[in-house]
């Protein structure tokens, strides 16, 4: 499976938000749109990285950015996640993978020896048009709004 790049344009993808809303990536078009993977809700790294967006999360409105975050929870998992950190933005509960793999972020990892198919945590930077401008393979947890303000 390939993952987006830099220049590729997303292909549309229809998903569920953490309330059931259907969500549409042509709900964006004409608006920067920050599409962050995270592996699971509520575990330490995806806590540390969904607030520090929530704590920056006006800075980056300011900037035209509208952000949604993605994982492979369920919607009450996803509900539970929002609700006890109080985020601003949609979690979109992608239990078929039809966004993990639009963007092509499921595949092998290794944690503590052992290998296994996963999420990987990357965040895609979406221009007006559906375009892909930026991707952070790297994501900083704690400091993840710097990296897309950079």
């Amino acid at each position: 499976m390939k993952t987006l790049q830099v220049g590729d344009k997303v292909p549309e993808f229809i998903s569920k938000d953490q309330d059931g809303n259907t969500i549409r990536l042509s709900d964006y078009h004409g608006k920067k749109l920050i599409v962050f993977f995270y592996p699971k809700a509520s575990t330490p790294g995806c806590t540390a990285e969904a607030c520090n967006l929530r704590d920056n999360y006006s800075v980056l409105q300011s900037q035209g950015y509208e952000l949604l975050g993605v994982s492979a929870d369920s919607e009450k998992r996803q509900t539970n996640f929002r609700n006890k950190y109080d985020f601003p933005f949609p979690l979109l509960a992608d239990e078929d993978h039809t966004v993990i793999n639009t963007f092509g972020v499921w595949g092998p990892k290794k944690f503590m020896g052992r290998e296994y198919d996963g999420i990987h945590r990357k965040t895609f930077v979406v221009n007006e048009e559906g375009v892909v401008t930026k991707v952070i393979d790297k994501v900083k947890t704690k400091d993840h709004a710097a990296q897309l303000l950079d």
